[in-house]
């Protein structure tokens, strides 16, 4: 979808105004309807695009696919279950890793593998970063609760601070070595000037939920119609939701029983994020071998 950025700008002012006419209560509402909508649906056709990857298309059968996925996700939750702190530090480098390349995935070409891993993953570890240090009470309380281990705000500040050096310096280089990435880098650093004013303003869920929906899951979602279908359209995006339902709707009642099971806030909050988490370590993985999919689908058409 063309343009795409500039509405997802638009959106975000938009949720930012929304601040002031919405309580913390109503903001978390919203935020987790945004999550529970278009957040979650768009790692629900995770198994659809596992059969369409040419590496796997025709080695695996959709049975075998979906056992190994569904032990990705129980191994992930069992993790979070037996030692939570490993499991944490992996979906935070991991959630990082996936911002940062659905945001950069046009670097494939023009730089090495390994620069290309560090950037992406920096620039999303920048953006967590961001979030948790402008709501640290909250973040500090989700920690304690799912690893049971107490982080100072000198340690989220001193991460931040170093991660930003790293992504400057990583910047500047690219800046310097290709002019095809000049602008791109110029609006990048006004994209994360705007998720930290959306992060300050915000409550923890509906700042996430904002960036999570509007820059990561809405995009993805178009990335991945594009990769089925060769295009984007309406059609194709009712049909995406279509082949999306069944296991959006298990991930919905999963969340609901967390929900009923743990009705306190910040414990509820803690098993919500662990098993986002659960579902983020497949769903990365595939995204990662679409985006090698389609490089091979442009390199075979070049040669």
């Amino acid at each position: 979808m063309k343009n795409y950025s500039n509405i997802a700008i638009v959106a975000s002012f938009f949720g930012l105004w929304m601040d002031s006419f919405l309580s913390t209560e109503l903001q978390i509402v919203s935020g987790f309807f945004l999550i529970f909508t278009f957040g979650i649906l768009h790692g629900a056709n995770d198994l659809l695009l596992i059969k369409n990857i040419n590496s796997v298309k025709q080695s695996n059968s959709g049975l075998k696919i979906l056992g190994y996925y569904v032990v990705v996700v129980l191994t992930g939750i069992l993790l979070f279950y037996t030692i939570p702190q490993i499991a944490l530090l992996l979906f935070i480098i991991v959630s990082a890793y996936h911002f940062g390349e659905q945001q950069w995935q046009n670097l494939q070409r023009d730089f090495p593998k390994w620069l290309i891993i560090i950037f992406q993953f920096i620039y999303g570890l920048v953006i967590l970063l961001l979030l948790f240090n402008f709501h640290l009470i909250e973040v500090q309380n989700i920690i304690l609760n799912i690893a049971n281990i107490s982080i100072s705000d000198s340690y989220f500040t001193i991460i931040l601070q170093v991660s930003g050096i790293i992504f400057i310096s990583l910047s500047a280089y690219l800046y310097w070595k290709s002019e095809n990435i000049r602008k791109k880098l110029i609006l990048e650093f006004f994209y994360l000037l705007l998720f930290a004013i959306l992060f300050k303003s915000s409550s923890l869920i509906w700042g996430f939920a904002i960036y999570f929906v509007l820059w990561h899951s809405i995009p993805s979602i178009i990335d991945q119609i594009k990769f089925l279908n060769g295009s984007f359209s309406i059609k194709y995006f009712f049909a995406y939701c279509k082949a999306a339902g069944i296991y959006w709707l298990l991930s919905i009642v999963g969340i609901t029983l967390i929900y009923y099971i743990c009705k306190e806030e910040q414990l509820f909050n803690a098993l919500f994020f662990s098993f986002l988490a659960a579902i983020t370590f497949p769903h990365a993985a595939v995204i990662t071998e679409m985006f090698r999919g389609n490089e091979k689908q442009i390199k075979n058409k070049e040669a």
